[in-house]
């Protein structure tokens, strides 16, 4: 039977959903997806480094543009980072934001960390600061009926625009 929807369809998420590549421990190394991404910036997303930390596409994004702060050391706790690793991380927001602004006219944004499985972190061993940009009206009917989030372009396009605006240090 057939009816008159169209459907979007977003296979990507699903390996999302199933948990494909999410560590099954909250051990550093080739289990934990943040400690693996910095060895390969175009395979990992990675769009900027710093010494401590670094700024990385979400596989899984909200928006497009939607950047992860990561230090490389694996830590799990916001209290464990070094004085250094705070600093840098807030430098890191600041460029991240005026990237965004500059390359995609981002309104607004959305900062935070989830610290904990039981506070939504789906990586919970390895600290990761979202920096999601936000438009006037991109909060639509599509994520609300239809569980979709639309996204006009690709991952790869994206940290292409974000790799060469981000600010040269």
């Amino acid at each position: 039977m057939t009816d008159s929807f169209d459907r979007l369809w977003t296979p990507h998420r699903m390996a999302y959903i199933r948990g494909e590549s999410k560590p099954t421990d909250d051990l550093a190394g080739e289990g934990c997806p943040f400690c693996r991404a910095p060895g390969d910036d175009d395979y990992g997303l990675v769009v900027a480094r710093g010494t401590l930390v670094y700024a990385v596409l979400n596989r899984y994004p909200y928006n497009t543009g939607h950047l992860m702060l990561c230090p490389y050391r694996h830590v799990a706790d916001y209290t464990d980072l070094s004085v250094d690793e705070v600093a840098e991380l807030g430098e890191l927001t600041q460029a991240a934001m005026r990237t965004l602004r500059a390359v995609s006219g981002a309104q607004g944004f959305n900062i935070g960390m989830n610290q904990g499985a039981v506070a939504g972190a789906g990586i919970a061993g390895h600290l990761h600061q979202h920096v999601v940009p936000r438009w006037g009206g991109d909060t639509n009917f599509m994520p609300v009926v239809g569980q979709t989030k639309v996204l006009p372009q690709l991952l790869t396009e994206t940290r292409d625009l974000l790799t060469a605006a981000w600010p040269a240090e």
